[in-house]
């Protein structure tokens, strides 16, 4: 019983810790752009510039510095 009277102050200031860290947070402007990442993993940017591609008589262009399987 006595344990009680030391956990219930200490996950009172826990708690008080994680909501200081969840206006820190916002303030700081952490939940500003929600959609920016959901749009922004549909944009192509892991493609080559044109100066890397090679391309050799006989063989297909390939990719220089990318690891893509599907195109060994």
């Amino acid at each position: 019983m006595e344990v009680i009277y030391t956990l219930i102050p200490g996950m009172i200031f826990f708690g008080l810790v994680f909501v200081g860290i969840l206006f820190w947070a916002i303030k700081k402007g952490q939940y500003e752009d929600l959609e920016g990442d959901a749009h922004r993993i549909l944009l192509d940017e892991d493609e080559a510039p044109e100066k890397d591609m090679k391309a050799t008589p006989g063989e297909a262009r390939k990719r220089v510095g990318l690891n893509y399987p599907d195109q060994d």
